[in-house]
């Protein structure tokens, strides 16, 4: 009670309260019986110093990126590994996977991945539908994969990027698309659409400056509507039923042409080579004749008998027998065959002599 407390100085009517009184008053007041004295403020610092512990740490995976803000503005990234922070929320970290290739896909969703994965297409049809140059339609399949390259760039410099990637992919390979035909597209021409849409979507990409690299761009699948497969189907058997007479016929060219380009060559050679013959022994003839002639010119009467003995022996030698008749004889008489006999001396030797 009031009356219990010893009298203080200058108190009375109009005078404040002394300060050492609201004081003690306070912890009076305030003081839990549990914790007296200097304990309470022991675990109250042991309290603060864990809270202080927890929040002032944080761990950074390998294949992400810390991005450190200080009251909302951006001071620093760090790398993999354990760091530290400014608790209570005047610095934040946002982790960014800048070390793994992210995937977009289009016309389709994977529902189940794995080596057996599942896919999901019924839905997305307004992603993969589109016309070609020649307008045909085409359902067209794609994945584009991506790496966050610049995490600073992809958190603050554009809202909601993954969106804008979707809108960017669409939008560049529907005009892509539209400016070939669904023949390109649809057989030969889908690994150049895949680099041109890569190389379309990056520099757009960097245009907005997003922090993302485009790795690659894959068409998973390319084909016309359910409606126009089979014909599409006969179309694709048709031509390549084309490439195999094609072919065939190609080889049965690559056959023949060069037998014959061998054999025209050779019947030329041969020609060639007659004609030089016919030559050479021409001039041979023609400088042999030249020379009778200069000798025939110095002894007429000698050159003539000369060449009619030479003719003459080049044609007795070719016949088997000779026969000299005069003129007056009336039969031939064979006394000795001697040539017969020569003849067949040479043939089986000269014939054994008779013992008495």
């Amino acid at each position: 009670m009031d009356w219990e407390r010893p009298p203080r100085r200058g108190q009375g009517p109009g005078v404040p309260p002394d300060l050492e009184d609201v004081i003690n008053r306070l912890r009076q007041r305030f003081q839990f019986p549990a914790f007296k004295g200097g304990a309470f403020w022991l675990v109250a610092a042991v309290v603060v110093l864990l809270v202080l512990a927890a929040n002032a740490y944080y761990t950074v995976e390998p294949q992400e990126t810390a991005v450190v803000q200080r009251f909302g503005r951006f001071v620093r990234t760090e790398g993999p590994g354990l760091h530290f922070k400014i608790p209570f929320g005047v610095e934040t970290v946002t982790k960014v996977l800048t070390g793994r290739v992210l995937q977009r896909e289009y016309g389709y969703r994977t529902v189940t991945p794995g080596v057996r994965s599942r896919f999901a297409e019924k839905g997305f049809e307004d992603e993969s539908r589109m016309l070609s140059g020649d307008l045909n339609v085409i359902d067209l399949q794609w994945t584009v994969q991506y790496k966050i390259q610049d995490p600073m760039e992809y958190l603050f410099r554009l809202h909601d990027v993954e969106s804008t990637l979707d809108d960017i992919s669409e939008s560049v390979m529907r005009r892509i698309v539209g400016n070939r035909y669904a023949d390109e597209v649809l057989t030969v021409g889908r690994g150049s659409v895949a680099e041109m849409a890569r190389k379309e979507i990056q520099e757009i990409m960097d245009t907005y400056h997003t922090g993302l690299q485009i790795v690659t761009v894959k068409l998973q699948n390319a084909n016309p509507p359910d409606p126009v497969k089979a014909a599409f189907n006969e179309v694709n058997e048709a031509r390549q039923e084309k490439e195999r007479m094609i072919n065939e016929a190609q080889q049965a060219y690559n056959e023949r042409i060069p037998k014959a380009r061998g054999q025209a060559r050779q019947t030329i050679t041969q020609a060639e080579g007659y004609a030089t013959e016919r030559i050479n022994r021409a001039e041979g003839e023609v400088a042999r004749f030249r020379n009778i002639i200069e000798e025939y010119e110095k002894a007429p009467e000698v050159t003539r008998r000369r060449m009619y003995l030479e003719a003459m022996t080049s044609f007795l030698g070719k016949e088997g027998n000779v026969l000299v008749l005069d003129a007056e004889s009336t039969g031939v008489l064979p006394l000795l065959d001697l040539n017969r006999a020569v003849r067949q001396w040479a043939e089986t030797g000269p014939a054994p002599e008779k013992k008495e």
